[in-house]
């Protein structure tokens, strides 16, 4: 039988980076979201109609939820009716480069999928 072997980490998981990150962009369409505005500032409509599927509700949840943690900025434009921008904090902007390598590997499983 094999010796059983200790785990490196020595932090309990509420503690991790990996999982505290995880838990922010994880979820079926908070990368889609990030993904999205990290091409530029969008409306509120115009994120529905970017993530194919999404319920008004279920986007105004994770807008919400993405504000409190700190990766998005929501402005109230001064128009006529006013309407929101939503755009990428700073730190939203320092999770353009994960998403965009999760991206690539889904371009290539997609491929393996589809010779």
């Amino acid at each position: 039988m094999l010796p059983r072997r200790k785990n490196m980490v020595n932090l309990p998981p509420e503690e991790c980076p990996l999982h505290l990150c995880m838990s922010v962009i994880g979820g079926r369409w908070t990368p889609a979201i990030i993904w999205y505005l990290s091409l530029g500032p969008r409306r509120f409509s115009e994120l529905k109609d970017d993530i194919q599927g999404v319920s008004a509700k279920v986007l105004t949840t994770r807008l919400k939820t993405l504000e409190a943690d700190g990766v998005i900025n929501r402005e109230v434009v001064p128009t006529s009716p006013p309407s929101v921008e939503y755009s990428l904090t700073e730190l939203g902007l320092e999770l353009k480069p994960a998403i965009e390598a999760i991206v690539a590997v889904g371009h290539r499983l997609k491929e393996r999928k589809n010779p």
